[in-house]
């Protein structure tokens, strides 16, 4: 009996690692999956949006990077859009990337113990914050949070 579990352990555990792994590549190497699952107005996308450029602009500075926006959300897609091209970041969507020199940046905004969890991810960095909505938009209720991927995060 023994040695019949033991053999069913190994190919178990072997497929569920082969899951894991399957779902951690999903949006591209280090990347987050784009999504909105939380409910927003358009003036807290457009707040939310600015304040994460600007905290991506000190970690991956404009102008020296295109921005190949991924995901498509309809309220939050076109307000992050806006808000990188004011700060000065070219930004592609739909357009073929093969051979150009391009930063892939996705995003997720999920709702969280009462606010919104939100994440900008890029190959080198993750950017994350929580905000509570209001009336006007939204307000910050997290520090930022950043985590470095790579040999770049450290220089």
């Amino acid at each position: 009996m023994r040695a019949i579990r033991t053999f069913f352990r190994l190919p178990a555990a072997l497929l569920l690692l082969a899951m894991l792994a399957a779902c951690q590549t999903l949006s591209g190497p280090g990347l987050i999956r784009s999504e909105v699952t939380a409910e927003l107005t358009p003036e807290s996308a457009n707040v939310i949006a600015g304040d994460m450029v600007g905290r991506l602009a000190e970690k991956v500075g404009p102008g020296t990077t295109t921005i190949e926006l991924r995901g498509s959300d309809p309220l939050f897609g076109p307000a992050l859009e806006a808000a990188l091209r004011e700060w000065g970041y070219a930004v592609i969507t739909d357009q073929v990337t093969e051979g150009a020199a391009v930063t892939p940046l996705a995003y997720s905004i999920d709702p969280f113990e009462g606010g919104v969890l939100v994440r900008l991810s890029t190959l080198r960095v993750e950017l994350t914050r929580m905000y509570t909505l209001n009336v006007t938009g939204a307000t910050p209720a997290s520090p930022l949070s950043v985590m470095q991927r790579g040999s770049e995060a450290a220089s």
